[in-house]
């Protein structure tokens, strides 16, 4: 009797011992529940979940998610980022869902030294952005494809109107060296910001220019206010978005304005519609699941699939961390998984297939987009 109580006593005690080295790792996940930017925000909270509910450890060490709201609020997105890395001790921040908070996190990350996975688009070059990469496909990459089919549709003048910040500013950017190499002229180059309730001055001058098209840089739910206003104008020429506008509220607050729309998405959104030898669709079909799983309904927007896109890409990384035998919740830990994801390599997700490289914030390519057409309220994959 005293030998197997002894015998049972090692073999608890072995088992206490290996539950105390495999310490949690730990998440911070930031998103705008609140604010102008809720109608991405809540979308990326149910990803995240959809994340939680795929894969909830990490050979061995469960996975602990500490979520704040920033309120669509840079400042305080850098206040929650500090908080989870310094009292709660997370090893890597997944956020925002704005381009400036994004920006505002990847300086408190940079100063941390903490990952940063942005699910907003946002980029910062060198060593101000060594410690973040981006998920959403860059700007440029999304533009050509909208410029590409401008050009097939015989457009020769684009107005742009866009958001007064970060975003509207990418958007721009790309769309001007991809419009002159396609021979398109520029004719607009109008701004509001995100909670303004009107762009009746801004809609004006681009129906005064007679563009043959009209492409804008926003994003959600104020993303409708141009179309609103173009059809209120009167204006029938053929409109353009981005990615950032796959979104059912956006749908919703458009209405008949945007019926007809042409903008470039991840392959997740038109998962049912990829050939079968396309590895996304499969992957986009689990996260699809897992979504109904944790949230008790199917997806409907592109959004949450870039934060579950981002816990793929954490879970992947955090194995090859792991395997530095570096401890969770420590900066070797923390230096280890941002070489892992820096370094990642053919990671399919619901958005693309990803490769980072440590100069590189974008892991997409060309895998990561497809046209689609807003008819009836549902998004049809182009040829």
């Amino acid at each position: 009797m005293p030998v197997i109580r002894s015998i049972a006593a090692t073999a608890l005690g072995a088992a206490l011992a290996l539950n105390a080295m495999a310490a949690d790792l730990k998440v911070g996940f930031i998103t705008s529940l609140s604010g102008p930017v809720s109608s991405l925000g809540i979308p990326y909270a149910k990803g995240i979940q959809a994340g939680v509910a795929y894969k909830a450890t990490v050979n061995g060490h469960k996975v602990q998610l500490l979520q704040l709201d920033d309120g669509s609020d840079p400042a305080t997105a850098a206040r929650n980022a500090r908080k989870l890395i310094e009292e709660d001790k997370v090893d890597v921040v997944i956020g925002t869902a704005g381009s400036p908070g994004a920006l505002a996190i990847a300086a408190v990350a940079r100063e941390t030294k903490t990952p940063l996975i942005s699910i907003a688009n946002a980029n910062l070059p060198g060593e101000d952005g060594a410690w973040m990469v981006t998920l959403p496909q860059p700007a440029p990459l999304m533009i050509n494809a909208v410029v590409d089919r401008m050009k097939k549709s015989g457009v020769k003048t684009v107005g742009y109107i866009g958001f007064s910040d970060a975003w509207g500013d990418l958007v721009y950017d790309s769309l001007l060296p991809a419009a002159k190499a396609a021979g398109i002229q520029v004719v607009t180059n109008e701004r509001f910001a995100r909670a303004d309730t009107s762009v009746t001055g801004q809609v004006l001058k681009i129906v005064a220019a007679h563009p043959d098209a009209v492409l804008t840089g926003t994003s959600g739910t104020p993303g409708a206010l141009p179309y609103r206003a173009l059809m209120e104008r009167g204006w029938k020429g053929q409109i353009y978005g981005t990615h950032a506008l796959i979104n059912p509220d956006f749908v919703r607050v458009g209405g008949p304005a945007v019926e007809g729309l042409l903008a470039p998405t991840g392959p997740v959104i038109v998962a049912e519609q990829l050939p079968e030898s396309n590895p996304i669709r499969k992957v986009s079909m689990d996260y699809r699941a897992a979504y109904q799983k944790a949230n008790g309904a199917m997806p409907t927007d592109a959004f949450s699939a870039y934060s579950f896109d981002a816990w793929l890409l954490f879970t992947d990384a955090a194995q090859r961390a792991l395997a530095t035998k570096a401890e969770p919740g420590t900066p070797a830990f923390r230096l280890a998984l941002r070489d892992a994801i820096v370094n990642t390599k053919e990671l399919v997700g619901t958005h693309g297939v990803y490769n980072f490289k440590p100069d590189n914030r974008y892991g997409s390519d060309e895998r990561s987009r497809v046209m689609v057409k807003l008819e009836k309220g549902q998004w049809k994959l182009i040829n």
